[in-house]
C-alpha cells in the first residue's frame, strides 16, 4: 500500500526516469534499515516493472536534516543553500547524491563525475538559485524571493535561544519528537482544516556529534508567544541525548537500490 501510494501519481505523470529518497531512522516512516531496504526495493521493482527506470537512495533521518525545522525557516535555509551562505554538510551530501543520480538517470550526464561537475557549476554560477526563483514566481510567489525571502514571509513573534544545561556531545536526537514539537507550535496539522503557522519552528540546529558547553546555544525556537516557546524548548531539550563521550556517527547515505 505504501508503494502504491508513493508511485501512483509519479507513474501517471509519464516520467522518463525516477530517483527516490527513502528515509530511515527515528524521524522516518521506516525506523530500521531492513524495513527501509524492503520499501526501497519494492518501489524500485514496481516502477521498473511499469517501464520507468528507477533507483532509490536510502538516507539517514536520525537527526534534523539541515539546520532548520519549520515552514518559513526551511524556505530561508533553502535560499541560503542556493546562494552559498549556508550549506549544512549532511543536507549538501543528500542533495548532491540525489542530483547526481537524477542527472545520470535522465541521461543529462554520462557518469557521476560529469554529473558532479554540472551540479557544482549550477550552484557556483547561481543558475540553480535563478531557476528556483523562477519556480517560486511561476507558482504565484514574488519575483525577488532569492534576494530577500523575509520580504514575503512573516517572522515569528517570539524567538528564543535553547540553552544547553550540560557539557558534552550531542549523541542523539529524537527527530520525530522535534517534528511533533513543531506541530505543537501550530507548524503542522493534527486534523484537516487546521490553520498552519508558517513562522514557527527551530533554526540554528546543531548536528549530532557536536561538543557543547553549559550555556551554549543548541538551537533557536520560533513561536507565537513566550509560553509556546518555553514548551517547545523543553520538548527540544528532551529530544536530545548529551553524553560525556562522542558516540559513533551514522552515515548520511546508506545504500542505493537499483533495478
Amino acid at each position: 500500500m505504501i508503494t502504491a501510494s508513493i508511485l501512483s501519481k509519479k507513474l501517471a505523470a509519464g516520467l522518463d526516469s525516477l530517483v527516490m529518497d527513502v528515509k530511515v531512522g527515528n524521524g522516518a516512516m521506516m525506523s530500521n534499515i531492513d524495513d527501509a531496504k524492503a520499501l526501497a526495493q519494492s518501489i524500485v521493482n514496481v516502477a521498473n516493472g511499469a517501464g520507468v527506470p528507477t533507483q532509490a537512495i536510502i538516507t539517514d533521518m536520525n537527526q534534523v536534516l539541515g539546520a532548520t525545522a519549520g515552514n518559513a525557516l526551511e524556505m530561508a535555509e533553502t535560499v541560503k543553500y542556493l546562494n552559498g551562505s549556508l550549506r549544512e554538510p549532511r543536507l549538501h551530501a543528500v542533495v548532491v547524491s540525489l542530483a547526481k543520480a537524477m542527472l545520470v538517470s535522465a541521461k543529462v550526464a554520462e557518469n557521476e563525475e560529469q554529473a558532479l561537475t554540472k551540479i557544482n557549476h549550477a550552484l557556483s554560477s547561481g543558475a540553480a538559485a535563478e531557476k528556483f526563483n523562477k519556480m517560486i514566481h511561476a507558482l504565484g510567489g514574488p519575483s525577488d524571493f532569492m534576494e530577500d525571502p523575509w520580504r514575503s514571509m512573516e517572522r515569528a513573534n517570539c524567538i528564543q535561544d535553547i540553552i544547553a544545561s550540560d557539557h558534552g556531545y550531542i549523541n542523539g536526537m529524537q527527530t520525530r519528537d522535534i517534528g511533533l514539537a513543531v506541530v505543537g507550535l501550530k507548524g503542522g496539522r493534527t486534523a484537516n482544516g487546521q490553520q498552519i503557522d508558517h513562522t514557527v519552528g527551530f533554526d540554528r540546529v546543531l548536528p549530532t556529534g557536536t561538543l557543547v558547553n553549559r550555556g551554549d546555544v543548541l538551537a533557536r525556537v520560533h513561536a507565537k508567544d513566550e509560553d509556546a516557546a518555553l514548551r517547545a524548548s523543553q520538548q527540544y531539550l528532551a529530544a536530545l541525548e548529551i553524553g560525556e563521550k562522542q558516540a559513533d556517527q551514522v552515515p548520511v547515505i546508506y545504500q542505493t537500490i537499483t533495478g
